[in-house]
């Protein structure tokens, strides 16, 4: 409960869409994956417990919270072993990124160093990002860009087009996700001062820029596939428009308690798109 597992898959698609990228160039080191999604696991996994324990002292949790559970606040764990299970995963995954910093180099260092900052920077420290309207940015660079593009380097040594634009479509799915989540939660957000973007610029706001991402992440396939040197396999993806478009419906009309149901179906789009891109990169046409 504590680690979130309906949200691990936001840390394996990344890795599978970097690594399949490489694998269509010829350039796929089997251990550099296994070892790149560990460190990203533990690193996703660090940060949902980084955001219990943060969300709870800084007092966003409460008994009013409209999502699932937070063990630190429902008194499930005590906050110093949920603050130790913290420190716990981003040393693992430090461990895991010294066998990375000998494949990749000082980048895998850099991007490592910064990825395990950011995880605790957003919900702790003197300016948590996810309480200053950071937290969107924080998703699409780190969950999407540097995560695709920094697997692709991990396997061939450059930073390629093609992995920046197929990291696109990922980092904006994985940002709506969060945007789902913010909207759920505006009213108690507002209340405790968590001031997301759904907080500052209003929920329609939010309803707006989860369209936008989604439909966004559909229409960039073609330049995969145009200017990426991607087969036309790459807009396997459009296979889920469908699960897109009832999200669509549902995010832009229903507010509160049952936006459960469309957050867990956006984390099911971006791993069903995910992997659909992944078979896209990797199938040659």
């Amino acid at each position: 409960m504590a680690i979130r597992v309906p949200t691990l898959p936001a840390a394996v698609v990344p890795v599978l869409v970097g690594s399949a990228t490489a694998l269509s160039a010829g350039m796929f080191k089997p251990l550099a994956f296994l070892a790149a999604l560990l460190a990203s696991l533990l690193i996703q996994i660090g940060t949902n417990l980084a955001n219990d324990y943060f969300d709870h002292k800084k007092g966003a949790d409460t008994a009013e919270r409209l999502g699932p559970t937070r063990v630190t606040q429902a008194g499930l764990i005590a906050p110093g072993a949920v603050r130790n299970a913290m420190l716990a995963s981003f040393g693992l995954a430090a461990l895991c990124g010294a066998y990375l910093i000998m494949v990749g180099g000082w980048p895998i260092l850099l991007i490592g160093l910064l990825s395990i900052a950011a995880g605790i920077l957003y919900t702790g420290g003197p300016f948590p990002l996810g309480y200053n309207g950071l937290g969107d940015v924080f998703t699409f660079v780190f969950f999407g860009l540097v995560a695709v593009v920094g697997t692709d380097y991990l396997h061939t040594g450059a930073v390629r087009w093609v992995a920046l634009l197929a990291a696109l479509p990922v980092a904006l799915l994985v940002t709506a996700i969060l945007v789902v989540n913010n909207l759920r939660d505006a009213p108690t957000d507002k209340v405790a001062g968590k001031r997301t973007l759904a907080v500052i610029l209003g929920e329609r706001f939010a309803r707006t820029e989860y369209a936008v991402l989604v439909l966004v992440a559909y229409v960039l396939l073609p330049t995969v596939w145009m200017w990426g040197g991607a087969s036309p396999a790459i807009l396997l993806p459009w296979l889920s428009i469908p699960l897109a478009m009832r999200l669509l419906d549902e995010v832009g009309t229903q507010r509160g308690r049952p936006l459960n149901k469309a957050l867990a179906g956006t984390a099911r789009l971006h791993l069903v798109f995910g992997v659909l891109l992944t078979l896209g990169l990797v199938i040659p046409l």
